[in-house]
């Protein structure tokens, strides 16, 4: 049978596995495969990526350029030619999932890798998607432009969906050894969904189905969004009371139960997060639901860039100045400390708010030199080297980003005002504010 001689395949390891879409998500992925002894096929339509990698270079600074060449040593080889996917006997999509400007899902990536990688289907192939989106999407989407080419899912082609559970900057987990939820179109799917990633991940995490796949991936970040929609909402009551939140949290979470701290900020950043529980609400309403709970906390989460200017402005206005005018310089762009990644960064609205108000804003930020080109946003920006005196010449010092690296003792020694959104400062201060 087809499904059992790929299953044979994956299981000694002379499967060729396919990843497409060389990103944050991708890119971990195909190093773990190599790893294992697979040989790794990646595509990807950015030529500039696809050059690098076959130099032996990395893009994303997590991931190390020698970690790059040991994988191409072992036969990775990257690609812009949707051809090279006949080669492979498992495809692993990892493609953006954004919102369009109605903050409405936006598919035209999943949909348009998987027009590119029809003609090239074959028997005995397993294409597995791992780009977050709402349940239905892989039955819905992809199973009918398979099987219009022929084949048919859980017979000839297999189908599952299995969500990235990446967390950059977090040393503690890695693609191994971060569970794997899989579920498939049909049993013969989810066992091969089970056999490829059972090869490369510690544990498989097998559901009954991919809306149930997918429904899983929602429910993770939605829990995150929610609960830091709380945080941010005790925040502003906290704010308002004239108690620290981040004290608050502290003094909560030592009971040990019962209560799980997170933590407020300047808004919500990465590619999940902010993003994903819209996927459900969007597609909750074609049954007739209103998701009020999470969209209150999309609400406030969302509101959080313009209550910290506006704390900004609080600040300045009480020692006589403006937004206008003012020399601002934001302490981190990356969504989250020690990471590159600048998806969705709450700290880029609050560069464009700030510039919208009239500030002259700068950023320092040792994990991105130069401000990326972004589909929606761009300064022409490179970072400001921190040093005593370039943090004595700015009128705010916008705490945004915590990333380790910045030296935060020097900072409070020399800058005039600190508007902190991280609670990194934990002992009043004349010239901190908490926001």
């Amino acid at each position: 049978m087809v499904i059992d001689d790929l299953v044979a395949k994956l299981g000694d390891r002379t499967a060729v596995i396919g990843i497409v879409g060389l990103g944050y998500v991708g890119l971990p992925l195909m190093l773990r495969f190599a790893e294992v002894g697979y040989r790794v096929i990646g595509i990807d339509i950015d030529p500039a990526k696809v050059a690098m990698l076959q130099r032996g270079e990395s893009y994303i600074e997590r991931i190390p350029a020698a970690s790059i060449a040991a994988a191409r040593a072992k036969g990775f080889a990257a690609t812009s030619d949707f051809a090279h996917a006949a080669e492979a006997d498992a495809l692993i999509i990892c493609v953006p999932t954004p919102l369009n400007r109605h903050r409405e899902p936006d598919l035209s990536f999943v949909t348009g890798t998987t027009d590119s990688l029809v003609p090239y289907l074959r028997p005995g192939q397993i294409v597995s998607l791992e780009s977050t989106t709402y349940p239905g999407t892989t039955e819905e989407e992809l199973q009918p432009r398979i099987e219009a080419r022929g084949l048919a899912v859980g017979r000839d082609v297999f189908l599952c969906f299995s969500p990235e559970r990446e967390d950059p900057g977090n040393p503690e987990y890695v693609t191994r050894t971060i569970p794997k939820i899989c579920g498939g179109v049909t049993q013969a799917c989810l066992r091969a969904g089970v056999a490829l990633y059972g090869q490369a991940i510690d544990r498989v995490v097998p559901v009954s189905s991919t809306r149930a796949a997918e429904m899983t991936k929602l429910l993770e970040n939605i829990h995150r969004a929610v609960n830091i929609g709380l945080a941010n909402e005790m925040k502003i009551i906290c704010d308002r009371m004239g108690i620290d939140v981040h004290e608050v949290i502290r003094a909560a979470a030592t009971k040990p139960f019962g209560f799980v701290p997170y933590w407020p900020g300047p808004g919500l950043g990465g590619h999940c997060i902010p993003i994903d529980p819209f996927y459900l609400t969007w597609k909750a309403r074609e049954y007739g639901l209103h998701t009020r709970f999470i969209e209150l906390a999309g609400e406030i989460n969302r509101a959080m860039p313009e209550w910290v200017v506006g704390k900004v402005a609080d600040a300045l206005n009480d020692r006589g100045r403006s937004i206008k005018g003012s020399r601002i310089l934001v302490l981190g762009i990356a969504y989250k400390k020690n990471v590159d990644d600048m998806r969705e960064s709450p700290a880029v609205e609050l560069m464009e708010l700030l510039v919208a108000r009239g500030a002259d804003v700068q950023y320092s930020d040792p994990h991105v030199p130069v401000f990326p080109k972004m589909r929606e946003h761009h300064f022409d920006l490179r970072s400001v080297e921190l040093t005593p005196q370039a943090v004595a010449a700015c009128d705010v010092v916008l705490l945004a980003t915590n990333h380790d690296a910045f030296d935060y003792a020097m900072i409070a020694r020399h800058a005039g005002l600190i508007v902190d959104t991280r609670g990194v400062y934990l002992d009043p201060a004349a010239n901190v504010v908490k926001a």
